[in-house]
């Protein structure tokens, strides 16, 4: 079965207009989108997740998304502030997801298409300005664990935007001593996509060439 359906439905929800909340959880904490409960949290705990994510200066970690039909590809996100990241799928992958800081890109090569949204109108923004999304809309998730903290992000203002929650497990080697484990998007059609991150690295160096792609419109050739 091709993979592409499923990277273009996340691709899709990714650069989805407005906020969106990740549902993320970390160890054995169940993923849930179901509404934030008020207790057992620690109000502190919403500033330490905007700490550890300001803290990433570069990152790369390994991936697992899956949609909710159960369906998963795998393949490696690169990130680096200000503002750039990237969702590489492998040689074999017709699709590329990039921002160079500006804008979200979703590059097509089966196609020869691409796709553009700002930054700040995708669900990527609060990943990659926590100061601004995650500070303004974001609500903690009691999660039942000292060890996790859960953040839903949204605004209560543009339901149609959807939702994005993310999660963090405790963990003193991380910056910020918390690291995002996983996050789960749900986007306006309530389109549901888990990704799971692993085999963190931190502070490694990522060229700036790593969030430039060739423009499919302007040549036939295959991606390298």
């Amino acid at each position: 079965m091709s993979k592409k359906p499923l990277i273009l439905r996340t691709a899709l929800a990714l650069a989805a207009a407005g906020t969106i909340s990740l549902a993320l959880s970390a160890g054995t904490a169940p993923l849930s989108l179901s509404a934030p409960a008020a207790a057992q949290t620690n109000p502190g705990d919403l500033d330490r997740a905007v700490t550890a994510l300001r803290s990433i200066s570069t990152m790369k970690a390994d991936f697992t998304q899956t949609d909710r039909a159960g369906r998963s590809v795998a393949g490696t996100m690169t990130l680096k502030r200000p503002g750039k990241i990237r969702f590489d799928y492998g040689r074999d992958a017709d699709l590329l997801v990039v921002s160079n800081g500006r804008s979200l890109y979703m590059i097509d090569y089966e196609v020869n298409q691409v796709e553009r949204w700002p930054i700040r109108n995708s669900p990527l923004g609060a990943l990659l300005d926590p100061n601004r999304d995650v500070k303004q809309y974001g609500t903690l998730v009691d999660t039942g664990s000292s060890q996790v903290i859960s953040v839903d992000v949204r605004d209560p203002d543009r339901p149609e935007f959807g939702r994005i929650i993310m999660n963090f497990q405790r963990n003193p080697s991380a910056p910020g001593g918390l690291q995002l484990m996983n996050w789960v998007a749900r986007d306006a059609q309530n389109y549901r996509t888990t990704v799971r991150l692993s085999n963190h690295r931190y502070g490694v160096d990522v060229p700036e060439s790593t969030f430039q792609f060739r423009d499919p419109r302007r040549s036939s050739r295959r991606p390298r």
